[in-house]
């Protein structure tokens, strides 16, 4: 099956030889004109994958909790800045924005409200999901943009959809992963001729199979990095959560998601949404080596439920009809369980904070 896009990335395949897994993500996720995030409706039923803040105001209002607690912690500092990464449609920024205005009224009346988003179709949908609190809005292309002062971030699958590279191991050792044109004119997997620091391997290349692949992040790296420097110099937290794993190994977790159904990454370019798994190690190594702290590092399910959410459910199903009862149960299952379909898991909180505070429901002092 072809489309514009794949006809697009073959073309550049024929005149200039096969493309990194990098660039074949960056093309599928951001081409001006037939990258995903730039023609698709992602979010929700009629999309291709529903995030957490789509399933239930439940969990947007445990990151507005966790943001007041953060908030209260550094010391109450005004004014401050209430910021998301990847907004999606705003849902979750108007569940953290009704909780804060509830719980901290000063907060919520002296903070700036900042969002990162490249997508003006996108920017749109939030102003009308964030109507009541349009006054206090600001849009930010890129997060450098993002004026000093103390912050309060938060980042829901944000780094998934940054571009990885990947390694294949062959005969001579790794090579790194490209994407070129099979005997049938179609998209294909091969190995190229670079190869990878060893050291930046979990275990030696000769103690795994060939065809294993390893992939790291440089893109994500230089993200977290920012992040971090951000947070040094004008004080504040970053909560980011995603799927991903908690230790570096191999595997390949190159994925595409397209009408809520996996999707093989190289059969609709531009038209799935193209994603991997986040190594939580890795974001972590480089908070360290920015001098921040790291409050904790948790699976999604333990951090909400530490947060309170089983409590929360309770009161929101209090006086409801048992059928909406029924819903929160499943809407907290979903959120916090375990297993397929369920976000408990395979999604991971990592926290950090600077200057050093002890958060709840972490433990008081972190790595």
């Amino acid at each position: 099956m072809t489309n514009p896009l794949a006809d697009k990335i073959k073309s550049l395949i024929k005149a200039n030889g096969p493309i990194s897994v990098t660039d074949y993500f960056s093309l599928c996720l951001a081409d001006p004109e037939h990258g995903y995030y730039r023609v698709r409706e992602p979010f929700g039923a009629a999309g291709d994958f529903t995030t957490a803040p789509e399933v239930s105001q439940l969990f947007g209002e445990m990151i507005g909790i966790f943001l007041v607690h953060a908030w209260q912690q550094h010391g109450c500092p005004k004014p401050a800045m209430i910021a998301e990464i990847g907004p999606g449609r705003g849902t979750m920024m108007a569940d953290i924005l009704r909780v804060v205005r509830r719980l901290a009224p000063d907060l919520y009346e002296t903070a700036g409200v900042h969002l990162v988003e490249t997508s003006q179709r996108l920017r749109e949908v939030q102003a009308t999901t964030l109507s009541a609190h349009d006054s206090k809005i600001r849009w930010h292309q890129s997060f450098d943009n993002l004026p000093p002062g103390f912050l309060l971030l938060s980042a829901n699958e944000l780094f998934d959809a940054i571009p990885i590279r990947q390694f294949v191991r062959t005969a001579q050792g790794f090579r790194e992963r490209m994407v070129g044109l099979d005997g049938e004119d179609g998209l294909a997997f091969a190995a190229g001729i670079a190869g990878i620091d060893p050291s930046l391997l979990p275990t030696p290349a000769q103690s795994v199979a060939e065809g294993t692949i390893f992939e790291i992040a440089p893109a994500r790296d230089a993200v977290m990095a920012a992040l971090c420097e951000r947070l040094r110099t004008g004080g504040g937290t970053a909560v980011i959560i995603d799927y991903g794993h908690l230790a570096t190994g191999y595997g390949d977790t190159l994925q595409a998601v397209r009408k809520h159904r996996y999707d093989p990454p190289l059969a609709h370019p531009g038209q799935a949404d193209l994603t991997s798994h986040v190594d939580f190690e890795q974001l972590a190594d480089r908070a360290r080596a920015e001098g921040v702290q790291i409050n904790g590092l948790a699976h999604q399910g333990d951090f909400l439920v530490g947060l309170g959410l089983l409590e929360r459910a309770a009161a929101l199903g209090r006086d409801k009809d048992e059928a909406t009862r029924e819903g929160i149960r499943d809407d907290v299952e979903r959120l916090a369980g375990a297993g397929a379909g369920k976000m408990g898991e395979l999604f991971k909180v990592l926290v950090v904070s600077s200057p050093e505070v002890s958060l709840a429901p972490f433990k008081k002092k972190a790595a």
